[in-house]
């Protein structure tokens, strides 16, 4: 699909969708105890691929009528070993987090699509084998296809913190029903940390006693899941784009639904303000109103927020003087390598952008239209298209990839002014 952009002025109201990064962990905690319901959760391609994963350990699934909230009969700790192969599809989460929970089982052999398959998954595999699982990369080269065989005893793992806090959190979800004892020690700095913490909190909420000293994180075994029930929050890395949007165009906008949470990409706020947008957030309602004009540049360090690096990209496009990504290497291991996309495509539409290992340096100035690549990514052609608004006559192609968090992406920024068309 190819989505056209002409230059727009954002207003009004729209709901932030729900969190995918909750979403994933709702359905999979919930799936590996008794059973329960997920209120308000994103149904995307990439959460869709968790259901579809949970289901092939065993549980019983369905979307409740008349509502998106699902109901789960869970596998009550005792996850049984797929039929067939799992296809996670475009998810990482779903391919990272399901690899630790085959572990558990007599084993399983997990692929996903073309970008899947270039995304690096040695440290998972490497730790599941300390921990008595047969991990393994087909190809040798720690990317999916992947086979995982258990059963997973428990022990010490040592885990690599500087590519992926989801390998962290995949852990911290599968382990609870080891053998024995894990302690799993994390070496170097844990990269994405705020994702963790969702893990840790929403383990917490399921009854799930995990003890953290330090670099070291101590999991108890033969626990049990009890996630009865849980309320899926507004997603920050989503609200990020009519945020932006309405930044970028001088535009005043309210999103609604963001209320406080453990995500790291609620930083966005503050960027935006440190930027110049006039930005009040009412914490309690969840209503996000925020009011565009002249942006200046600003550093950001992204170890923490990589899922807002495109954004922040187009952000620093527009705004006057020059804008700084730091710490940002992790970045080129998602759906695509984001730091050097964004470099070529803004690029493609006169700015100013340079790409360092891990980062980039960006110096505002004026956006031209042009036709650009989205990379099959998600973030990518969202932040394009919000670059278009300010551009005019901008084509991105693989457009439809935004089902993947975001499906009525386009959908809501028509109904706040948008010119925009998928064709």
């Amino acid at each position: 699909m190819i989505a056209s952009v002409e230059r727009s002025l954002i207003s009004g109201e729209v709901y932030a969708p729900p969190s995918k990064s909750y979403t994933h962990r709702a359905i999979l905690i919930t799936a590996l105890g008794a059973g329960g319901k997920v209120l308000r959760p994103l149904l995307s391609a990439d959460t869709l691929a968790t259901v579809s994963a949970s289901e092939a350990f065993g549980a019983r699934i369905r979307k409740e009528p008349q509502k998106n909230d699902l109901s789960i009969d869970g596998v009550r700790d005792l996850p049984q070993t797929p039929e067939d192969v799992i296809d996670v599809l475009n998810s990482g989460t779903t391919l990272r987090f399901c690899s630790a929970v085959a572990a558990l089982t007599a084993g399983a052999v997990l692929t996903g699509d073309s970008s899947i398959r270039t995304r690096p998954n040695g440290p998972l595999l490497s730790s599941l084998s300390e921990l008595g699982a047969d991990a393994f990369s087909i190809k040798n080269n720690g990317k999916a296809p992947l086979v995982i065989r258990g059963k997973m005893l428990g022990g010490t793992a040592h885990l690599q913190g500087g590519l992926s806090s989801q390998f962290l959190s995949a852990l911290l979800i599968a382990c609870p029903l080891a053998e024995r004892e894990t302690r799993i020690i994390i070496e170097g700095e844990l990269k994405s940390r705020p994702y963790a913490e969702i893990t840790l909190d929403m383990l917490h909420d399921a009854g799930i006693k995990i003890e953290e000293q330090k670099q070291e994180f101590i999991v108890s075994p033969g626990q049990s899941f009890g996630l009865k029930e849980y309320t899926i929050p507004g997603d920050f890395s989503s609200a990020s784009y009519p945020l932006a949007a309405a930044a970028v165009t001088g535009s005043e906008t309210i999103v609604k639904g963001v209320l406080p949470s453990r995500q790291g990409d609620s930083a966005i706020i503050d960027i935006l303000t440190r930027m110049g947008a006039q930005v009040s957030w009412n914490r309690e309602s969840g209503d996000l109103k925020i009011k565009g004009g002249d942006l200046e540049g600003v550093e950001v360090d992204a170890s923490r927020t990589p899922d807002l690096v495109p954004t922040i990209a187009v952000l620093g496009a527009v705004a006057n003087g020059e804008t700084t990504v730091v710490n940002a290497e992790h970045v080129r291991h998602k759906e695509t390598d984001r730091l050097h996309a964004m470099a070529v495509e803004l690029a493609k539409m006169g700015a100013k952008i340079k790409e360092r290992p891990d980062g980039l340096v960006i110096q505002g100035g004026k956006l031209h239209g042009a036709s650009v690549h989205g990379y099959h990514d998600h973030r990518i052609v969202m932040a394009l298209t919000v670059a278009g608004f300010v551009a005019g006559e901008t084509k991105i192609d693989t457009a439809e990839a935004v089902d993947v968090s975001y499906p009525g992406f386009f959908m809501e920024m028509e109904r706040l002014g948008a010119r925009v068309r998928v064709e």
